[in-house]
């Protein structure tokens, strides 16, 4: 046994379709979970967007799902979108 910790990388979430539920919701505390990383967003308003990461320090947005599935730094994503 070893008394060093041992390192985990933290998981780089990207959400889609960061709107009401993720202001107040499940953005923050993806933000404030131990291990968790928001590193991308998704919302097909490009000014929403941008304006959601920057004023929640999210390094990147997108206005289009695939090319945030496709970012190397995501490592999972979180769907924020409406059932229908």
């Amino acid at each position: 046994m070893t008394d060093h910790p041992i390192y985990h990388p933290p998981l780089r979430w990207g959400i889609i379709g960061c709107g009401d539920v993720t202001e107040v919701k499940s953005g923050p505390a993806y933000q404030l979970t131990e291990g968790f990383e928001l590193t991308a967003v998704m919302r097909r308003d490009a000014a929403k967007a941008k304006d959601y990461a920057e004023r929640h320090g999210v390094p990147k947005y997108y206005t289009d799902a695939d090319q945030l599935i496709q970012d190397a730094d995501v490592d999972a994503v979180y769907i924020a979108t409406p059932a229908r």
